[in-house]
This record gives C-alpha cells, sequence and structure tokens, in this order.
C-alpha cells in the first residue's frame, strides 16, 4: 500500500496499557495530529490495513506479537509507515533490534514529552523527505525515458542561490543552517523551510494553505493547515524572536497569513 502524507498526520498509539494511550492521544491530538489506538499488535496491523498511517508509536512488550514483530509484519502491510519504539523494557540489544527491522527512533519510558514530541516531527519528516525523494527518481526515470524516444535533452535547472540574509539572520540553503546575529538557531528542518519560505518573499503575505504545501508538500484544507502553521509559527518564533509574544520578524496578518517583516514594524 503506498503513501503519502495525509493534511492531518495520523499516528497510531500502540501499547497494552490503557493509560498511556489515552496520555498520548491527548498529547498528539492538542499538537493538531489525527491520533489512532490499539492495544496490541494484532489490533495495530488491522488498523495499518484498515487505512494508511503515517507514524506509529510502538509498544515494545506485548501480550501476543510483541513491538518487533509488529515492525516486520508492518514493513509488509505499510512500508511507509514510520516507527517509533517507545517501551519501559529498553536494552541496548532490543535497539539494535528494533532498528535492524526499521524502527526510525527508540524511546525509553517515562519519555518527557518534548522528546516524544521531537521524535515525532523528525520521523513525519523524514517519511516526507523518502516520499519527496522517491518521486523525483520517479520523475528523472520517465525524463529519461522521454529523452531516449526522442534524442532531445532537457534543460537543467537554474542552480537556486544558497544564501539568504536579511535584518541579521542567515539561511545557509544547502546545509540547512540558520543563526541569528551570530548565534546558531536550532531549527526543525520544518521551521527551516517555513523561515526560508518567508523569507525568500518578503513582505509578501503567504496563506497557512500555501505555507503547508510549500514546506511539506501537501495540500490541506483551510481549517487544517491554520492548525498545522500555527504551531510551527509558535515554536520559531520562540526560537527567533527576542518577545515571541511581540514578533518582529514573522508577523501574523490576522485572518489571511503571515509574513516576514524586511524592516521592523513600527512602535
Amino acid at each position: 500500500m503506498e503513501q503519502r502524507v495525509s493534511p492531518q498526520p495520523r499516528i497510531l498509539v500502540v501499547d497494552d496499557e490503557a493509560p498511556m494511550r489515552a496520555t498520548l492521544e491527548e498529547i498528539l491530538g492538542g499538537e493538531g495530529m489525527n491520533v489512532a489506538t490499539a492495544a496490541n499488535g494484532e489490533a495495530a496491523l488491522a488498523e495499518l490495513q484498515r487505512e494508511p498511517i503515517d507514524l506509529m508509536l510502538l509498544d515494545l512488550r506485548m501480550d501476543g506479537l510483541d513491538g518487533l514483530q509488529v515492525i516486520e509484519a508492518a514493513g509488509k502491510v505499510s512500508p511507509d509507515t514510520v516507527v517509533v519504539m517507545l517501551t519501559a523494557h529498553g536494552s541496548l540489544d532490543s535497539a539494535i533490534s528494533a532498528m535492524r527491522r526499521g524502527a526510525f527512533d527508540y524511546l525509553l519510558k517515562p519519555a518527557r514529552v518534548p522528546e516524544i514530541l521531537d521524535a515525532v516531527q523528525r520521523g513525519l519528516t523524514n517519511r516526507t523527505q523518502k516520499l519527496r525523494q522517491r518521486d523525483l527518481v520517479n520523475l528523472m526515470q520517465r525524463a529519461i525515458s522521454e529523452l531516449q524516444v526522442t534524442g532531445v535533452a532537457p534543460e537543467p535547472p537554474a542552480a537556486p542561490e544558497r544564501f539568504i540574509q536579511a535584518r541579521g539572520i542567515s539561511l545557509d540553503l544547502q546545509r540547512h543552517v540558520a543563526s541569528a546575529h551570530g548565534e546558531l538557531l536550532d531549527l526543525t528542518l520544518t521551521e527551516f523551510k517555513l523561515l526560508a519560505y518567508l523569507m525568500q518573499r518578503p513582505d509578501q503575505v503567504a496563506s497557512p494553505r500555501e505555507l503547508v504545501n510549500a514546506v511539506q508538500g501537501y495540500d490541506a484544507d483551510e481549517y487544517e493547515a491554520r492548525a498545522i502553521v500555527r504551531v510551527h509559527v509558535r515554536r520559531l518564533r520562540e526560537k527567533l524572536e527576542a518577545d515571541p509574544a511581540s514578533p518582529e520578524y514573522i508577523l501574523n496578518v490576522r485572518g489571511v497569513g503571515y509574513l516576514f517583516a524586511s524592516a521592523p514594524p513600527p512602535k
């Protein structure tokens, strides 16, 4: 089953403890994600077969199929689903086994909420990148096939500018490195792409739907897009702005979208 990133990332929480399932469902749902739960490995595989899942948070020890068995079966049923292991029974051997079977990350209970959210976001970003790379390979293969038929070589695309600089902020688009006034910014890939897109269009308002499409590569409806972008803008402001409550770089045009201000707003 080939999958694509849904407008609302679909997360499957697999854990035999009901309180843990409920807690993770609340945490991830609060971040604008669509969360399903399963109490065991058999139910998890049934959910994977029922509808596409972007990422699965998977317990290791469960009655019936354990987490490692679920990873192996999921690789056949839903190979594009990212797996993050979350277990209280961690060991070096189990971590290595999970990674060898295709797990993206491995967290130990009790994991802090920021750690869980970071692992999920990185997993979703990694999934998006792999799907895009696959699409690019398919596109190149089609272009090569057409070239072999027509004998006409396509024109190479123009090389994009590598660096963006404005108001003390510098972005290296090749290395995905960002700095503000000489200090490195610890941005996620999504935050970096969001900032780059806005800086490339200073003082131009971009709608949430435009930003989701440009940064994460899929088309969301207006309600979903606002919820998704709001989270990333808030985190970006916390890392970029001296006072996130009174931003000077990433400004909101109410009811329309966001822009990067080429000059500080009037006091």
